[in-house]
């Protein structure tokens, strides 16, 4: 049977998706939520999935350096150059910046940094679920047949 353990963090970040037309258009921030959940076949002799200290570290790391108190928008945005040359924290991302690409970014970035927290073997990133709003979300799962 697998056994799982998820990471929680919330940062504060800007977005805006011109695409989708409405309110979205306009650049807005939201309190995110993140749930990064790993998943192993079983547990270490020590009883773990992953060392939570180094894992923890790693994801709050990543997203207070790359996405907190900062904006995420697509890498064709014209607002990027605008951001740049007055020093704002930017992060691009290919397309545009939806809860949906988010999830996955965080889901990705978690996966590469995983072998860093020392992980029972087979451990993999499984789900991310990220909260735009109280109402809002989006869950990014590992692709069928992951298993590190």
């Amino acid at each position: 049977m697998p056994h799982t353990v998820t990471v929680r963090h919330n940062f504060e970040t800007a977005h805006r998706i011109p695409v989708l037309g409405g309110k979205c258009e306009n650049l807005h921030g939201h309190s995110w939520w993140a749930e990064i959940t790993v998943t192993a076949p079983e547990l270490s002799p020590a009883g773990t999935v992953v060392e939570f200290g180094a894992f923890k570290k790693l994801v709050r790391q990543w997203i207070d350096v790359h996405l907190d108190h900062g904006t995420i928008l697509g890498a064709d945005d014209p607002l990027l150059p605008i951001l740049d040359e007055h020093g704002c924290k930017t992060y691009r991302i290919d397309g545009w910046p939806t809860v949906e690409r988010v999830a996955e970014l965080l889901g990705n970035m978690a996966e590469r940094g995983l072998s860093l927290a020392h992980p029972v073997p087979g451990a993999y990133v499984s789900r991310v679920h990220l909260s735009e709003t109280h109402v809002n979300a989006a869950t990014w799962e590992a692709p069928a047949g992951t298993t590190g």
